[in-house]
């Protein structure tokens, strides 16, 4: 394949931005990635330039010239601790939020004709409306036409057809395209919007287990001990429904320690032993002891015969969130810190870099690395080559979803064609995103075979 346009890969990761672009016929002219496991993943699997580096770019106008190339796309995963609601949420108070201007730092000496950005979900919340701000002012001064509006999406909203995958991961992407002269309005829409879908009619669902290697995977069993959880609280299932059988299951977290009768809870309310907890506890413990009051003669023997009062205490809370399945061990479940949460095996939530890998209840076992990198696009060919699993999850969580990607950048540019076939640049990736299937898994697997 004859390149169409060239791209740089800043805070490339293990290749997400790589994988999109490159089956689409771009070229990659610079990449880099502080972290070194992760920049080896992306050597073995993409060649050189090697990406290990930093982006920060402190040097003179000409060496940022001398160090990155001129080119057409500029692709940035940039850092989203600073903007993760599993973090502190400092945003551009703390270093890494700032490594934005690196990235603005090369856009004003190079003005690249199409920038695709990405972080979390949280970067275009309330929190950080300050940051998203500076985000869209500093790009247009620099004569970009970029949304007021971010753009969100989860590759759960992409149809198979489309390179979607079973996984809630929304994400907001910025995009923008150079445009000096004004052509394009002032304010565009954005390429997308949360909760829409695209490929996918209204009777469709997604199916989990035609992503998955099969039931039996060797090393990614559960251990004893979660089994006897998960049996315990299967056992509870069964008796809800069996003594109840005209109810659902409660859609609220059940915390076996707040079980005591409503009178108990009341007395305890009335005498301010209860004043430091916050209102939304109060409110649950308040249907924990509805429930168990409703149902004492059975949850008490359950309580007893299950030792469910020995687990852990993150063990001793159920999130049933698998509508009407008959028994946990036919959902898709997580061990949380806020406890053993139950859903359809339709799509898993979004990956992320901390240990709550999914548990496949049919199969008895956890998603395997592999699994989880066809989640995100990666075909089996993808190498992670014999680092630890804690690694690969890791880098995975990190990653950015090939299929987001793909459809992101093909929205963008038939949004912004008017500019783009206006300049030599632009026309040239205009052809390579007409050219272009609706799914990036056929040209991304090609890449693997050369």
């Amino acid at each position: 394949m004859v390149a169409s346009f060239t791209y740089a890969d800043l805070f490339a990761g293990i290749g997400g931005f790589h994988a999109a672009l490159s089956a689409m016929g771009g070229k990659l002219v610079y990449a880099v990635e502080i972290d070194e496991d992760a920049a080896r993943v992306y050597e073995r699997n993409w060649g050189s330039p090697t990406p290990l580096g930093d982006i920060e770019v402190d040097a003179g106008d000409r060496e940022i010239k001398k160090k990155i190339p001129r080119h057409d796309v500029l692709a940035a995963g940039f850092p989203c601790q600073p903007f993760s609601k599993s973090g502190a949420q400092k945003g551009m108070e703390e270093t890494r939020g700032t490594l934005y201007f690196s990235i603005l730092q090369v856009v004003r000496k190079h003005h690249p004709t199409v920038l695709l950005l990405e972080n979390v979900r949280n970067l275009a919340g309330p929190r950080h409306a300050h940051e998203w701000e500076i985000i869209v002012r500093t790009l247009r001064q620099e004569g970009y036409q970029v949304s007021s509006t971010p753009a969100i999406i989860s590759p759960h909203q992409l149809g198979p057809e489309r390179g979607g995958r079973p996984q809630v991961r929304e994400r907001v992407f910025i995009t923008a395209t150079y445009d000096p002269e004004r052509i394009g309005p002032p304010d565009p829409d954005p390429v997308a919007r949360p909760r829409e879908f695209y490929g996918q009619d209204d009777n469709f669902e997604w199916n989990i287990y035609e992503f998955l290697l099969g039931r039996n995977v060797d090393g990614y069993d559960l251990s004893p001990a979660e089994i006897r959880w998960v049996d315990a609280w299967d056992d509870w299932v069964q008796r809800y429904k069996k003594h109840r059988p005209n109810d659902k299951l409660p859609g609220f977290p059940i915390w076996v320690d707040s079980w005591q009768t409503t009178e108990s809870l009341e007395a305890q309310i009335d005498s301010g032993e209860l004043d430091d907890v916050p209102p939304w506890k109060i409110k649950f413990m308040r249907k924990n002891a509805e429930l168990y009051t409703d149902n004492e003669w059975w949850c008490r023997p359950w309580m007893i015969t299950s030792g469910v009062k020995d687990f852990p205490p993150s063990r001793r809370k159920l999130e049933w969130q698998a509508q009407n399945l008959g028994s946990l061990w036919e959902c898709l479940m997580h061990f949380r810190p806020s406890g053993l949460r139950a859903k359809p095996p339709t799509y898993v939530p979004a990956l992320v870099a901390i240990t709550q890998t999914s548990i496949i209840g049919r199969y008895r076992r956890r998603l395997t690395p592999r699994e989880a990198a066809r989640l995100q696009g990666f075909p089996d060919e993808f190498s992670f080559a014999d680092q630890p699993d804690a690694k690969t999850y890791r880098q995975l969580g990190n990653a950015v979803n090939v299929g987001a990607v793909w459809n992101i950048f093909k929205m963008h540019c038939e949004r912004d064609r008017e500019i783009l076939i206006s300049s030599r640049s632009g026309r040239r990736i205009l052809a390579a995103v007409d050219a272009a299937p609706e799914s990036p898994d056929g040209p991304v697997a090609a890449l693997f075979t050369k």
